[in-house]
């Protein structure tokens, strides 16, 4: 897993340093207006981190990326996150403070990470599930070309569910996907 660069933003893989950095931009209260909580404490987003650090579950089937996401030379203003499984697909997932919302950097994250996930890990379908409520994560997946699915994968009442259809580049290096 390397550093990404968009047009405006570094996104870095995550490891248990970000955790202090993290903890603080993850305490905006309103980045849990629609599901959630907080990090119950410091030392317990450490671990977690550093669990994630592994990059793979531990029965090796799933492929845990994340990258904590930043404006060059600045403080994190966010994450992005996917799930690779066997077959090409990956849910993802993002998070960003509430100072850095309506700026179009959780479009450009999600866009530059689904570029790498295509690239480098296989990936041709991306998944995202969210609070039907949340307007802004519904926009932010429709800019991407995110559409309902056909298929009816159970999700929670409250919720809608995204796909998107990634190009087929394949860098070398990347992990087996099939």
């Amino acid at each position: 897993m390397k550093p990404i660069a968009s047009r405006r933003l570094v996104l870095e893989p995550l490891v248990a340093g970000h955790a202090r950095e993290m903890y603080d931009l993850l305490g905006d209260p309103a980045i849990y207006e629609f599901e959630n909580a907080p990090p119950e404490s410091l030392e317990w987003l450490e671990g977690y981190y550093r669990k994630l650090e592994s990059r793979k579950s531990a029965d090796g089937t799933e492929y845990w990326l994340n990258w904590v996401v930043r404006l060059p030379g600045e403080r994190a203003m966010g994450f992005v996150q996917a799930t690779v499984y066997r077959g090409g697909w990956a849910d993802v997932a993002y998070v960003f403070s509430s100072a850095h919302w309506g700026r179009g950097y959780a479009s450009e994250a999600v866009e530059a990470m689904m570029e790498e996930l295509a690239a480098c890990w296989g990936v041709v379908r991306c998944e995202a599930v969210f609070k039907s409520a949340n307007l802004r994560s519904r926009r932010l997946l429709d800019r991407l070309g995110f559409t309902r699915p056909l298929d009816a994968r159970e999700i929670e009442a409250d919720e809608s569910r995204r796909v998107t259809g990634l190009p087929t580049i394949r860098r070398p290096g990347g992990p087996a996907t099939g």
